[in-house]
């Protein structure tokens, strides 16, 4: 186990019996460092979390990571539990008292947008709300490292951008290495320090490229534009295939106000 901060993975394989997921990966990522893993659906871009968070071993190369905390695809909030008590939950299994994981947790609500939702079960939140919950539980995990599976993909282009500035500041405040898997090449470019590319499966790295633009980043911003085309280009995507790939089904729906919900599945892992 590193306690530097630092996750490194260096040629690494994984198969699924005859289902290669991954093959040859390797990457790095700083400590306090964004690194966003970009590739196509089924290119092993969760396998590669869960390797990191000590849920699944490689059948080759090393990966060496601090405890890392992963904050899954979907929500995972308890629908019977309260947002205060959905986002203690890390600490309530690390054996804290209710009482003391309520107060951890709700020292960053109003910072994250919750004041006021305390008592609120998951149903009556925001799809942004629930996801703002969830990132806060991985967060109260205490882990140096964050695993961050497509925590936006469920939401509509609004909210998502949302989310997606709201992300930003909250790393600003609250400095992670945090590993960011996502198939929305402008989420990458607008959130990471670096990208990496991988190939369709099983996963390869085709290309690495540096995010050296200042924080914050706008969608509009001619760098961040022209990185990621690059991007595209280097994925074998064609030039201004961004918008169509940030555009979710269903968002048709809700640009006319309608709001997407992520259900609630099993409770995320993490490594100890």
């Amino acid at each position: 186990m590193d306690s530097s901060g630092d996750v490194t993975l260096a040629g690494v394989g994984k198969a699924f019996g005859d289902v290669a997921a991954l093959d040859g990966v390797s990457l790095r990522a700083g400590a306090r460092e964004t690194v966003a893993v970009v590739g196509p659906s089924g290119c092993g871009k969760s396998t590669l979390l869960e390797l990191v968070c000590g849920l699944a071993a490689p059948d080759r190369g090393t990966v060496r990571s601090p405890p890392a905390a992963l904050m899954p695809q979907r929500d995972g909030l308890l629908p019977w539990l309260s947002a205060l008590d959905n986002a203690g939950l890390a600490l309530r299994v690390a054996g804290e008292s209710r009482p003391r994981a309520r107060a951890a947790a709700h020292e960053h609500f109003a910072a994250f947008g919750l004041e006021g939702f305390e008592r609120a079960r998951p149903r009556e939140l925001s799809g942004g709300m629930r996801q703002r919950v969830a990132f806060l539980r991985t967060l109260l995990a205490g882990r140096p490292v964050l695993c961050l599976d497509e925590p936006f993909g469920a939401l509509d282009a609004l909210t998502r951008g949302q989310m997606q500035r709201w992300l930003a500041g909250a790393l600003a405040r609250e400095p992670r290495t945090v590993l960011l898997v996502t198939h929305d090449v402008e989420e990458a470019v607008l959130l990471a320090d670096r990208i990496v590319l991988l190939s369709p499966r099983p996963g390869r790295v085709v290309a690495t490229l540096e995010v050296d633009l200042e924080r914050p980043r706008a969608r509009t911003d001619l760098e961040v534009v022209e990185l990621r085309e690059r991007a595209l280009t280097a994925l074998g995507e064609p030039a201004g295939a961004a918008e169509a790939a940030a555009e979710p089904a269903g968002a048709t729906a809700a640009r006319a106000g309608a709001a997407t919900e992520p259900s609630a599945p099993a409770v995320p892992g993490s490594r100890r």
